[in-house]
């Protein structure tokens, strides 16, 4: 019982998110991608890794 309870819980949030999912104009979805591409291409922050010499 508690298997199928989990189930449909887990159907219901997967239907919250393509609701969600979808309620993106296509001009949003155009900028947040323009958005996350431009995050990807930066370059990446000096870490504070040591490196060891061999």
């Amino acid at each position: 019982m508690a298997g199928l309870a989990g189930v449909a819980a887990t159907g219901a949030v997967v239907a919250r998110a393509e609701r969600k999912r979808r309620a993106y104009t296509p001009d949003e979805v155009r900028s947040r991608l323009h958005q996350r591409v431009a995050e990807a291409a930066a370059p990446a922050a000096p870490s504070d890794d040591i490196s060891v010499a061999e």
